[in-house]
């Protein structure tokens, strides 16, 4: 049951960051705002997007490379914690804060808390 539920989360947390890759490609209105309102520089956006594609491809390689999925979720837990202190520094408190960056700190929080049980439980 958890190695299922394990994958489940996984690969629907590779999916979640591959959308948000394709989605900040070309950024619409709220992702620039966003972005904007955490004072992030414009010329590094593109550094928020190669983070996310990798994330995503060591989630997926995960499944056929055991501890790869455990370490990508890490790292995408990090990255949320980076995304909360910055939206906390700057005070963008309004709803991309609330729903989509303690969202995602959630969700790959969960993952990884998961992930983890289940090397727990096997070894």
């Amino acid at each position: 049951m958890l190695t299922q539920l394990s994958l489940w989360l996984t690969l629907f947390l590779a999916a979640v960051l591959a959308g948000d890759v394709l989605l900040s490609l070309r950024p619409p209105r709220f992702v620039r705002d966003c972005l904007e309102g955490v004072r992030f520089p414009a010329d590094w956006w593109w550094v928020l997007i190669v983070i996310k594609l990798l994330a995503a491809g060591g989630l997926v390689l995960g499944v056929w490379v055991p501890g790869m999925s455990l370490a990508a979720a890490a790292g995408v837990v990090v990255y949320f914690l980076c995304a909360v202190t910055a939206h906390l520094r700057a005070g963008f408190l309004g709803s991309a804060f609330w729903l989509n960056c303690l969202g995602m700190l959630a969700l790959s929080g969960v993952t990884a808390g998961v992930l983890v049980a289940r090397v727990l439980t096997l070894g």
